[in-house]
């Protein structure tokens, strides 16, 4: 009898054994996909932010530059990163001339950039170890109708992926689905955006288990589009009172349940992922809607700053129907927000920059405390790519000029690094590695 306890006893004990190897296997795996890959503009869990990683601090064209590879074209879309590929966007000229342009938006003193020639829009792998480019594809060959600010590109929308297939998102030029090897599988054309002033455009597409969604914000008729991802086929889609917004989606799941929230001039609204029905919506951000919105532990951050400043934390455990002026807002802070830059969360703390400007700011998430504000950065004064952290570092880059932030409770900058070119789209980092990319170039910056 007692020998049968015994056996009993061991089994159950081997059993939870097993168990326990097969948790602490699964969590390593999350752990390693979240610190080996870089799959949408603002990292795995859009915080602009990963946990590990031993960038280098210090660096310039002779130091700690693993390797640096010339992109053609012009293109300032944030590259993702998945296994050993680098996904790069980019709108290369050619020599040859449309028959016929018709600019879509009337000339603005920010919009000279009219073009008669023909672009490739292409999307490019690079090899993430060598930088050597693996394949180009182009999916679009056309004259873009539309002007674009003077510091903007016809290719500024980040690509997305979920580990099967790449989406590429040329806003007017359309959406295409290609696979690790650069075979298109389809596209998707949604028409002329006619965007304000001629200002560029630059939402990214947002994915979510079988579905693939796009925010169509412009002077003209606003959408929200649901696409399956395997077909392109629509599987909803919503018409919204909007005008133009650059802002990327974010879906969240609040209590079981898929919300895509996405930030605008007139409302922020929160949409349920699976049929389009609106859960929750408030107002109270600025005109020119950019920054993309933040989540972590329960609670949403919203920020915009264009001839104004608008942040909002909001409870969505308690967010439903119209929320402005509700509890459903746990705190705001309305100054010193960005205009372009998105912010970073990381480790309790929201880091943002003031306006297109070199100054930052720390609050705690939780409350809205300011840990510090209104630091200036070293060599900084316009930037349009946003700040991203790792561990202890934050990395902002600019026109030249890359500074690395020391993360945490006090500012302090550990260094002010130069290289020989100019950076709208944000760093990326996946694992020891930062990678820029320039103007010209694209650069994997690690120790030696």
């Amino acid at each position: 009898m007692k020998n049968c306890i015994l056996r009993s006893i061991l089994r159950k004990s081997f059993l939870l054994f097993g168990i326990l190897l097969v948790l602490i296997e699964t969590k390593a795996q999350d752990l390693s996909s979240f610190t080996t890959n870089w799959p949408a503009w603002r990292g795995l869990y859009n915080t602009g932010s990963v946990a590990g990683g031993n960038t280098p601090v210090e660096f310039s064209e002779t130091k700690n530059v693993k390797w640096k590879t010339e992109i053609p074209g012009k293109g300032h879309a944030t590259p993702i990163i998945w296994g050993n590929q680098i996904i790069v966007q980019t709108a290369v000229a050619t020599d040859r001339k449309a028959e016929k342009t018709d600019v879509a938006a009337p000339a603005s003193p920010m919009s000279p950039t009219q073009t008669e020639l023909i672009h490739q829009f292409k999307v490019i792998s690079v090899d993430k170890t060598s930088g050597k480019i693996i394949w180009q594809t182009v999916v679009k060959e056309e004259t873009p109708l539309e002007r674009t600010h003077e510091l903007g590109s016809w290719a500024s929308n980040s690509p997305v992926t979920d580990g099967e297939n790449i989406y590429a998102f040329f806003g007017s030029r359309g959406l295409y689905c290609l696979d690790f090897k650069g075979n298109v599988k389809w596209g998707r054309n949604f028409g002329q955006m006619e965007i304000v002033a001629s200002f560029g455009e630059g939402s990214s597409p947002a994915l979510y288990k079988d579905k693939i969604y796009l925010q169509w914000d412009h002077q003209k008729k606003s959408y929200l589009y649901a696409l399956d991802k395997k077909t392109g086929k629509e599987a909803w889609t919503s018409e919204r009172e909007e005008i133009t917004a650059w802002a990327t989606p974010l879906i969240v799941e609040v209590n079981g349940k898929a919300q895509l929230i996405t930030s605008a001039t007139n409302k922020v609204r929160s949409y349920d992922a699976q049929t389009g029905e609106i859960i929750w919506e408030c107002k109270g951000m600025t005109k020119n809607v950019i920054p993309t919105p933040l989540y972590a532990e329960g609670i949403l951050y919203l920020m915009s700053g264009f001839r104004g400043n608008a942040l909002k934390a909001i409870d969505l455990a308690n967010a439903k129907g119209d929320i402005t002026g509700t509890a459903a807002i746990l705190w705001e802070y309305n100054q010193d927000t960005p205009y372009t830059p998105s912010p970073v969360l990381m480790d309790g703390k929201l880091y943002f920059l003031k306006g297109n400007n070199g100054v930052l700011t720390c609050l705690d998430a939780k409350h809205g405390k300011v840990v510090y504000s209104n630091q200036k950065l070293d060599g900084i004064t316009n930037i349009f790519s946003s700040p991203t952290g790792n561990r202890d570092k934050i990395y902002i880059a600019a026109t030249n000029v890359v500074n690395v932030v020391k993360a945490g409770g006090e500012f302090s900058i550990l260094a002010k690094n130069t290289l020989e070119d100019t950076f709208h789209a944000s760093p990326v980092i996946v694992g020891d590695d930062l990678f820029l990319r320039g103007f010209k170039y694209l650069y994997c910056i690690s120790e030696k």
